[in-house]
């Protein structure tokens, strides 16, 4: 089973992902800080994460960047309910850029899409 990593402050976000993603038949971890997800990261390596950008405290692309120096292979997608991040070239270190909505259709191909180009890749 898949393991995915939901690092977004507001609760019910992590909660509707949680659910959803199950759902989907990932098993779902989720952290509200940059920092808690860091620590999470010393135990368990994900197969995927998701993170929010605009976070308080450390944001999602500070994150992305320590993640990275340490962790180079884990895919990460980027969220936002902000589309001009979009175009920022900080956000490439990521394997994707989602805006954040409700509707979870965008965000589910996009890991179906990441996890189908590991078997493949």
């Amino acid at each position: 089973m898949k393991t995915i990593l939901v690092v977004n402050y507001e609760q019910s976000t992590r909660f509707l992902y949680k659910e959803k993603l199950e759902e989907d038949g990932y098993q779902v971890s989720v952290a509200a800080t940059g920092e808690e997800a860091l620590k999470m990261l010393d135990k368990q390596i994900p197969d995927l994460i998701i993170l929010d950008i605009k976070m308080p405290g450390m944001d999602g692309i500070e994150v992305m960047s320590k993640i990275k120096d340490e962790k180079r292979d884990i895919p990460i997608i980027l969220c936002s309910a902000y589309g001009q991040y979009k175009q920022g070239f900080r956000i490439w270190a990521s394997d994707a850029y989602v805006v954040k909505s409700a509707d979870l259709r965008e965000l589910r191909l996009t890991i179906k899409e990441i996890f189908n180009q590991q078997k493949t890749g």
